[in-house]
């Protein structure tokens, strides 16, 4: 039970280092100092700002390091109630990440072009812009398996008996909210901004009350998997031997 609960904290500090990561790194520094449609003003802010821009690029990696590692953890806890599905939520995050790393080269190109040569030039500015732009749609990209990896996770919480039922539907809400959004963006961009953060919303609301019950109970119980094996392995054979 101990070490159970152990786990279920451990995996819940790295949900806390993923959303705090997450959040400072888009809603902060990007949303501070990026702005997509003004070339000459994003890199007059990010030349201004360089430490932050490259603390958000930290902050990034630090994310994606805890997102990987995290699933790896949930699945010492999930693994009983469905290994399957559990290697698929595992797979989903590897996926994700592997995209999330490459992307960040996009990231990281602004700093190479802003040190160089004639940064202020009409066009430094349109390939700073166009390396953002490909950071934001490869982040969306991401956004697809951002989104399986919760169908999966959302119904082991739901059926594992060890989270409250709700975070499992919320999480399970969450998979098909993504997916739509992703869909909209790439299909209907300028509608989807509008959208995004309904659509979404109960991702957020079902990954926040998963990290936050993990963080501050672990698990409701632990089942013990080998002795309702050994009841339901008993109840047949007495139903065989009554039916003989």
């Amino acid at each position: 039970m101990q070490s159970i609960k152990k786990t279920a904290r451990v995996a819940g500090v790295l949900y806390l280092i993923v959303i705090l990561c997450g959040i400072f790194a888009e809603k902060y520094v990007r949303a501070t100092l990026v702005d997509l449609t003004d070339g000459a003003k994003t890199v007059a802010t990010i030349s201004r700002n360089e430490l932050l821009f490259r603390l958000g690029f930290i902050s990034d990696l630090l994310m994606q390091l805890a997102y990987f590692v995290l699933p790896l953890v949930l699945f010492r806890i999930l693994k009983e109630t469905n290994k399957w599905l559990a290697q698929i939520m595992v797979l989903s995050v590897s996926v994700a990440v592997a995209i999330l790393c490459i992307n960040m080269l996009n990231h990281y190109a602004p700093l190479l072009l802003l040190n160089g040569e004639g940064f202020n030039s009409e066009q430094v500015q349109n390939q700073v812009l166009f390396h953002l732009n490909l950071h934001s749609n490869g982040y969306r990209i991401a956004q697809l398996f951002f989104g399986l990896w919760l169908l999966p996770l959302g119904y082991l919480v739901l059926t594992s008996k060890l989270f409250p039922k709700g975070i499992g539907v919320l999480l399970i809400l969450g998979c098909f909210g993504y997916l739509m959004d992703f869909v909209l963006y790439f299909l209907f961009p300028s509608e989807s901004k509008a959208l995004s953060e309904w659509i979404t919303l109960p991702a957020d609301l079902g990954e926040f009350s998963l990290c936050f019950y993990l963080l501050a109970k672990g698990v409701k119980k632990v089942p013990n998997h080998k002795c309702e094996r050994l009841a339901a392995n008993s109840k047949s054979y007495l139903q065989r031997n009554k039916q003989s």
